[in-house]
């Protein structure tokens, strides 16, 4: 039996949607099988009008234990330099470089801190005029 999480995983579809064209909670592998092949019309629709630019769904993965999930991507997500489980500790990743800061993020799927590591942009450098003391007139 496939749930009907597991099956809008597998179709890449939101769970949502799954509920709302009336995917069953429970369904044998033979009536995936068929959904997948000779998709109704709402899923024929859905599968045309994916750009691939956003997934539906992503497996986050701990870098220290290895434990993972799929979870929906939010769009603040920005792109994660390491994820841990939320009981690790900071100390158990590894250092940040030399000059980088390193921020936290909270809440990434049921149970994952997200960590980007930044190193500064050197500023940029200031207008020709200003540096000139030319001034528009």
């Amino acid at each position: 039996m496939v749930t009907r999480r597991e099956v809008a995983l597998r179709l890449d579809i939101p769970l949502e949607m799954a509920h709302r064209h009336g995917i069953p909670p429970r369904l044998s592998e033979a009536e995936f099988t068929e959904i997948d092949t000779n998709p109704p019309a709402w899923l024929a629709q859905s599968r045309a009008n994916r750009t691939g630019k956003k997934p539906v769904w992503v497996t986050l993965t701990c870098d220290i234990c290895g434990f993972s999930e799929a979870a929906r991507p939010k769009k603040w997500w920005p792109q994660f330099t390491y994820l841990s489980c939320e009981q690790h500790g900071a100390d158990e990743l590894p250092e940040a470089e030399a000059g980088s800061s390193r921020n936290e993020f909270d809440g990434i799927g049921s149970r994952f801190i997200g960590i980007v590591d930044e190193t500064p942009q050197p500023d940029e450098p200031a207008d020709a005029s200003e540096a000139s003391g030319d001034r528009p007139d």
